[in-house]
């Protein structure tokens, strides 16, 4: 590294556009800060050598550069903001509506909104604030606002903190506020540093020559920002990962105990009971609302479960041993909380496919008397049953919440709401099984006048929709299975979170205000005392509110012959 000799004796480094210790300026570097073309000096970093206008030549030093660009840094913020405009005009994945044409975003972006959909849906715009583009773009800006700071913060420092009192005459003569008077008595001088203390002013002085400085802690003020802003973004990094936010959910039916997602098997819940309260109809007060609405209105849902909390058996090998925490009413507006955990009452399905009982017929018989019959258990599957008059029927294929695609069928999700069934049906002394798909169940609900719909303040819930008998898979079947009866359970729909970037978020608002508070409401105010022969120079600089710093001269040359300074602003 170069290094700059300055006629005060200093040594700087290359770079420096005014000396550290003087003030003078550096000939050859002045058009760094355009100091060349103008009659003030810029005194925004105090002159101090900055890498970012120092080096240019290796990859290191480009990045560098390219990051701690001011420019660079609001366009990016603008684009952030752009992009996260744009993902709030269609819903995000997880707020696709329970009733759309397909949960299948790929689907229900083209079919829902035409091409805008599809474009929106494979720029990622359907997941915008986990997609890798945006979140690579908020570590830019992150890194950024580091690169900036360091940038600008190190030298900036470093050259406050080695300024002497003693200063080049040129420095002096290039400040804003200037004035020069060629005999001033050294009582006048001690009245002004008097004067100067009593505002509060910090005086150094070398070989007569004095530096009057306060408010210098406000230049940390945009760095302070930088730290609250670097903060933030790490925490919203963060909220991607598990161990920093969790998000999920869970379906409990009444009477079940089930552990709770995403504790590690460290918490369970069951639910004891599931209360539904509606609006009354005959009340004057909504009969106007739900004849709008044309739906029952619930005024309150909510569950009554006990929390327990997992520990290890004594016996090896024995099942945990469940401790009970505590007794919730989980409601829409009264969650529980269980240490970092919280527990929200989000949605609730009143019948839910629990056991279904079939029949065998003749294919071609449709008044015959049934063959035979089984049951399953929607939560205890077996994989064969075997009936009494011989008949055996094994489970090929079960998909709790079937859906027709293009693929073929799947189930959409793992809960029961849209049973089907894939049969092997082997007849009395037969070794070769007839094929039937059985789905279509809800139709069958349907039919006996039974409720299936699903509310669900969540994404992840389904609204059922309607169901058929059976399907002969080979079109050569002499038997057909129909539904003959549903059991139903009533379950809860819960979610779970976990947040623990709040506080990361918190402590980086609070610092982010310090920062702002710092620096809007304190300034950065210098008066400089230059002896001249029999006189004096008098300059003073302030990084704002210069109003407030000619007021401030003012009163310390108030009843002495030293002249009041003039501003030198450039137009």
């Amino acid at each position: 590294m170069k290094h700059i000799k300055c006629e005060c004796g200093h040594v700087n480094p290359e770079g420096t556009v005014l000396c550290e210790a003087c003030g003078k300026p550096i000939d050859i570097n002045q058009h760094i800060d355009g100091n060349d073309k103008k009659k003030l000096l810029n005194m925004r970093y105090e002159g101090s050598a900055r890498r970012s206008t120092t080096y240019n030549k290796t990859v290191i030093d480009k990045v560098w550069n390219f990051f701690s660009s001011v420019k660079v840094a609001v366009w990016l913020i603008v684009i952030a903001l752009v992009a996260s405009g744009i993902g709030t005009i269609l819903p995000l994945e997880q707020y696709i509506p329970a009733d759309a044409v397909s949960r299948d975003p790929a689907i229900f972006y083209k079919e829902t909104y035409g091409l805008f959909g599809q474009i929106y849906y494979q720029l990622g715009f359907h997941r915008l604030y986990s997609s890798w583009w945006y979140l690579i773009l908020i570590a830019a800006i992150g890194v950024s606002l580091v690169i900036c700071s360091i940038d600008r913060f190190v030298p900036l420092y470093r050259a406050l903190k080695r300024q002497r009192a003693k200063r080049h005459e040129s420095f002096i003569n290039r400040q804003r506020f200037y004035s020069e008077t060629e005999t001033v008595s050294m009582e006048e001088v001690e009245i002004v540093k008097e004067r100067l203390k009593k505002q509060r002013y910090r005086i150094k002085e070398e070989d007569g020559h004095i530096v009057a400085e306060k408010g210098r802690f406000s230049r940390w003020g945009p760095y302070v920002n930088h730290i609250g802003l670097i903060i933030i973004l790490i925490a919203a990094l963060l909220r991607t990962t598990s161990f920093f936010y969790l998000e999920d959910y869970v379906w409990v039916r009444e009477g079940e105990t089930r552990v709770i997602p995403g504790t590690g098997g460290e918490y369970y819940i069951e639910n004891h009971e599931f209360i539904l309260d509606t609006y009354d109809e005959n009340d004057e007060r909504f009969q106007e609302a739900l004849q709008l609405e044309g739906r029952v209105i619930p005024s309150n849902f909510q569950t009554n479960a006990t929390i327990y909390h997992a520990e290890e058996s004594e016996v090896l090998g024995a099942e945990e041993d469940l401790i009970k925490v505590d007794e919730y009413e989980i409601s829409m507006n009264n969650p529980a909380k269980i240490g970092s955990y919280t527990i929200y009452q989000q949605g609730y399905q009143l019948n839910e496919f629990s056991k279904m009982t079939f029949k065998i017929y003749e294919m071609n018989d449709p008044d015959a008397e049934a063959l035979g019959e089984f049951s399953i258990n929607l939560f205890d599957l077996q994989t064969k049953y075997e009936l009494e008059n011989g008949f055996t029927v094994e489970v090929v294929e079960y998909y709790p919440d079937y859906e027709l695609t293009n693929e073929g069928v799947k189930s959409e999700t793992n809960e029961s709401n849209n049973p089907a069934f894939v049969f092997n049906l082997y007849p009395p002394d037969s070794e070769e099984p007839e094929i039937s798909f059985v789905g279509d169940v809800i139709g069958s609900a349907e039919d006996l006048g039974i409720d299936t719909n699903v509310v669900d303040l969540q994404p992840m819930g389904h609204v059922v929709g309607s169901f058929a008998p059976s399907i002969d898979a080979t079109g050569e079947n002499q038997y057909r299975i129909l539904i003959d009866n549903i059991e139903f359970d009533r379950k809860s729909g819960l979610s779970i979170k976990r947040d623990n970037t709040l506080p990361l978020f918190m402590i980086g608002a609070i610092i982010f205000m310090i920062g702002v508070i710092q620096g809007m409401y304190w300034q950065h105010r210098r008066v400089w005392i230059h002896p001249k022969h029999n006189g004096i120079l008098l300059a003073g600089h302030t990084n704002k509110n210069w109003y407030g710093l000619k007021k401030d001269i003012e009163k310390i040359l108030e009843d002495t012959n030293i002249n009041m300074v003039q501003d030198q602003k450039e137009d």
